[in-house]
């Protein structure tokens, strides 16, 4: 069994509910255990700034899922929610996105998965949730979650409930 770390993010539709309904499915999943769900945070969009603002989550989960395997299980959970993947955009505006961040202290470099995720440590609404979930999770290469985050500006991330 491994600790796997997942971060949510929508910024379409009811994105709390949607995010709040899409922890229920990965706490459902054969092979996982859910351990804790962080506060929903909203953040302002990153990288293609001209959209909604986000809201953004983690959550940490015990598996037996092999990562690539798990993966598998959260594209078809965003796919469940109406995710439409368009590979010419980048941090666009969507439904629902879940990646895995981290799957215990491994470094996986996969055509189809990297972990940790890539710019996991250059992320606030990426790290302060999972700051709630995690915050001793080691993010390899980087140190604990609660040491980046520290050097990490959150400022505009807002905590909106559970």
């Amino acid at each position: 069994m491994v600790v796997a770390c997942i971060g949510l993010g929508a910024n379409l539709g009811d994105a709390p509910a949607t995010l709040r309904s899409a922890i229920d499915v990965l706490a459902q999943l054969p092979g996982v255990q859910l351990l804790a769900s962080s506060r929903l945070y909203r953040t302002p969009a990153w990288g293609n700034e001209v959209q909604p603002d986000f809201i953004n989550a983690a959550v940490a989960l015990q598996t037996d899922l092999p990562a690539p395997q798990l993966l598998e299980q959260l594209l078809a959970i965003e796919q469940q929610f109406g995710r439409v993947r368009d590979p010419g955009q980048h941090w666009g505006p969507r439904l629902l996105d879940l990646d895995l961040l981290l799957y215990g202290e491994q470094v996986i470099d996969l055509p189809q998965l990297q972990v940790p995720h890539p710019f996991l440590h250059q992320r606030g609404f990426a790290l302060l949730p999972l700051a709630d979930v995690a915050p001793d999770a080691l993010i390899p290469g980087h140190g604990t979650v609660r040491d980046v985050l520290v050097g990490i500006n959150t400022c505009g991330i807002d905590p909106i409930g559970g």
